[in-house]
């Protein structure tokens, strides 16, 4: 029998392939999820339950845990804060604290919104200082914060910043990438109706820039890093290693350049849609940074391979 992992969040859109990169390395692995568990694929855990936790944990008994489990949609956030906080800060220190109790190596996928994207400060390096500009980022951090505390001096945990995500998807609205398809769809219709007028077309961001990375990649590096903190026996030998660490592919868009190539690929027009370029506006919802580059050089020390599929062929 193989090493044993355990992925919260299978249901959603990296947990999915961080599932299936384990299972294509030969790990005996398990699925955890909640809305969208179907059995025996995928084990309904509810993870504010300590017991339910406990529960699955005595019965994998896995090696590595990693936590892909989030509420990582920034609108979602601000429409339930606490919701937010119970999924991404108290479920992530109650799996950090029963993951230590049994010394299980615990991944939490943690995100590029930690930092404030101000413009001129990207790539940020894993120590460069944090300033969430959202709730979304603050929870994510808060998050970063309960594992370290309830794992310090164990060496059995890491979190993994990432970027905004695209790759395979159930629907196109679990990506804020793969969602953009549909954007450009509603653009033909807005053509085909003859809105012509600036104040009919559908205004896309041109601002922000964003470095889309597909899941597969993803799950490979969390693969990759399991593997190497797995082979350190030695607590003094796994407390040398990084205990905070970023991946992100290098492709770079604003949201409109990202419609502008879909078009391009499909063979349409994008008449219907039309630039945005004034950037967060302070008084309306959630604020976004302008760069959160995260730079992979913790990543390529270590030796993990960073790189990344080519976005336009992804396609």
């Amino acid at each position: 029998m193989g090493q044993k992992a355990l992925i919260t969040g299978a249901t959603g859109l990296l947990g999915r392939q961080v599932l299936a990169a384990f299972q294509a390395a030969q790990w005996d692995v398990v699925g955890t999820g909640f809305s969208r568990a179907q059995s025996p694929s995928i084990r309904k855990v509810d993870l504010y339950d300590t017991w339910a936790v406990d529960e699955v944990l005595h019965e994998v008994r896995p090696e590595v845990i990693v936590h892909c489990a989030a509420n990582r949609f920034p609108d979602k956030c601000d429409a339930d804060p606490s919701g937010a906080q119970a999924l991404n800060v108290h479920a992530t220190r109650n799996l950090a604290k029963e993951a230590s109790a049994r010394n299980i190596l615990l991944i939490y996928i943690s995100t590029d919104y930690v930092f404030p994207g101000t413009e001129g400060e990207a790539p940020y390096e894993v120590d460069a200082p944090t300033d969430p500009p959202n709730l979304y980022g603050q929870t994510k951090l808060e998050g970063e914060k309960a594992l370290h505390e309830e794992t310090d001096g164990t060496g059995l945990s890491l979190v993994l910043r990432v970027p905004v995500l695209y790759g395979k998807c159930e629907t196109p609205a679990e990506s804020a990438v793969n969602v953009l398809l549909e954007q450009v769809w509603k653009a033909q219709e807005e053509e085909r109706q003859g809105h012509n007028a600036a104040s009919k077309k559908i205004k896309m961001d041109d601002w922000a820039l964003r470095y889309p990375t597909n899941t597969e990649d993803v799950a490979r590096v969390i693969q990759d890093l399991a593997v190497m903190y797995l082979s350190e026996s030695s607590e003094a030998r796994r407390a040398q290693l990084p205990r905070l660490l970023h991946f992100s592919s290098e492709d770079r868009f604003t949201k409109y350049e990202i419609c502008q190539l879909l078009a391009e690929i499909l063979g349409l027009p994008l008449d219907g849609m039309m630039p945005d370029g004034k950037g967060n506006d302070p008084g309306k919802g959630v604020q976004r940074p302008y760069d959160c580059h995260l730079s992979t050089k913790a990543l390529k020390e270590l030796g993990i391979r960073v790189h990344t599929q080519d976005f336009k062929a992804w396609w």
